[in-house]
């Protein structure tokens, strides 16, 4: 009898473009997700199982039952609005910010308490997340795995790191904006790609697309991620 494929969970994975290439290669990919999927919601059975409650349009409800002996990886990128260095003096709410991030940690360490679970990572763009979990694991900038923009991003985890395939930073990233700022020019209007534009277009408000699209994982640091961690 053949073995099952390996489940790999993406917590907060919006389009799913950090753990594609683990669907590629025909691993189990559970994409846990806002609007169908609140992880925050889990449900923890007695033993190794968890449900995962899925909404659809605000009628129907079900449940997604995965058994943390089964997961081989977990990915997570919680939302970073309210840890954002962007974000300046207006209010945050540091709380709510962490109680996804709570919510993550918590479905890893159940998996890795239950079962064999052989990598979990956790990412954010540089800010305020260091004040609570620590200085990251690995740290990268999007132009080192290929991407036109900057915006550095922390990791926690335990996870081998991806080799970055880029050492000199594209003049393009150099480029000073008038208003003094410096990104890449993906950053304002960001490219979607097509594997994940019916995602994007999915989402109800304008910002929400924006955000979204400017969460998507660069291509390259995916699979370069996928390569060191499979």
């Amino acid at each position: 009898m053949d073995n099952p494929p390996k489940i790999v969970l993406d917590l907060c994975g919006g389009s799913g473009a950090w753990s594609l290439p683990y669907r590629e290669a025909g691993y189990d990919v559970r994409v846990l997700t806002l609007p169908a999927y609140d992880i925050a919601e889990c449900r923890y059975d007695t033993g190794s199982k968890m449900r995962f409650l899925r909404r659809e349009n605000g009628t129907g409800v079900e449940w997604m039952v995965v058994d943390a002996k089964s997961v081989y990886g977990v990915l997570a990128a919680p939302p970073c609005t309210e840890f954002s260095v962007a974000k300046g003096s207006k209010p945050r709410d540091l709380a709510a910010g962490m109680e996804i991030v709570e919510a993550c940690m918590r479905i890893i360490w159940h998996c890795r308490t239950h079962g064999d679970l052989k990598f979990w990572a956790l990412e954010n763009p540089r800010g305020l997340l260091r004040q609570f979990m620590g200085m990251p694991h690995f740290t990268f900038e999007q132009w080192e795995f290929g991407a036109e923009n900057y915006k550095p991003t922390d990791m926690w985890g335990y996870f081998h790191a991806p080799a970055k395939t880029v050492k000199e930073k594209p003049l393009l990233i150099l480029r000073r904006n008038p208003c003094g700022t410096s990104n890449g020019r993906n950053w304002a209007k960001p490219v979607v790609p097509a594997a994940h534009q019916a995602y994007i277009d999915s989402l109800p408000r304008h910002a929400a697309r924006r955000s979204a699209a400017r969460a998507i994982t660069p291509e390259g640091f995916a699979r370069a991620f996928f390569r060191a961690n499979k």
